[in-house]
């Protein structure tokens, strides 16, 4: 498996600028394959989304069942054989549902060096281990020790579990989330790896999802938080400032209403 396959993650704007003042020396036929090779180690491994003209599927309103396969290539996947997450704990009854990315929205990570990284994760891939360098984005552990209280909270990345679960154990040290969910539970529809929230088992009406990809929320985004893509600003506050946010969310019964003027502003 090649390295660029594992984590799933958006471009660094900073490198986009390098690889456009490359590209605008040499054609433009050599300059795409030197795009190619030079983004090789996040392309895949880091599974940019760039397409957010995504269509969403048409909705069902049987909450009772699963959803329509959604096409896939154009070919429908199978449905599972049973939602995504377990039962709400007893702890959770009476809370709603955030679903958590990781890559960009909580935090960063490169196969070359960082020299302030939090966490070195290693990683097997095809017999070769491999350092992963992981940066926390500012006040992440008040963020999740806080959303922990107000939700069941769950992480789903569109990263394999092989580097996102490690990097998961070391982040999370309160176990705020209840369950983990990777690439295998995403619906891949037209290039972009989907969470599908419908699969998860979940009132909608009660669902969240936190992330800074459209792509990745393109089926329900009446749901969705979105939120600014991070990779090295020490000097960052989102995840602080949407904390008040959050605690007046978890305390009203019209999610759709609030999240709606929460993405008019």
């Amino acid at each position: 498996m090649d390295n660029t396959s594992i984590i799933t993650q958006v471009t660094n704007p900073k490198e986009e600028e390098i690889l456009s003042s490359t590209q605008e020396k040499v054609s433009l036929s050599s300059s795409s394959v030197k795009k190619q090779r030079s983004r090789s180690i996040f392309s895949s491994l880091f599974c940019c989304f760039r397409s957010y003209d995504a269509e969403p599927p048409a909705t069902n309103n049987n909450t009772s069942a699963l959803p329509p396969p959604v096409e896939e290539n154009g070919a429908p996947p199978k449905p599972p054989a049973k939602y995504l997450l377990p039962e709400v704990n007893i702890n959770d009854y009476d809370k709603k549902c955030v679903v958590i990315d990781l890559d960009e929205t909580l935090v960063h990570s490169s196969f070359k060096p960082i020299s302030n990284a939090d966490f070195i994760v290693p990683v097997e891939i095809d017999g070769t281990v491999h350092q992963v360098y992981v940066l926390k984005r500012p006040h992440v552990d008040e963020f999740l020790q806080k959303m922990g209280e107000l939700f069941e909270c769950v992480l789903f990345t569109a990263s394999l579990a092989k580097y996102a679960d490690p990097v998961a154990d070391l982040l999370d040290q309160w176990g705020v989330f209840t369950a983990r969910l990777f690439r295998e539970s995403c619906v891949f529809h037209r290039g972009n790896y989907v969470k599908d929230l419908s699969r998860l088992g979940r009132e909608l009406g009660n669902v969240i999802i936190v992330d800074n990809s459209p792509a990745s929320y393109i089926f329900h985004p009446e749901n969705a938080v979105p939120v600014q893509s991070w990779f090295d600003d020490m000097s960052d506050t989102e995840l602080l400032d949407l904390l008040p946010f959050f605690e007046g969310l978890s305390k009203e019964e019209d999610v759709y209403g609030v999240l709606e003027n929460w993405r008019g502003r």
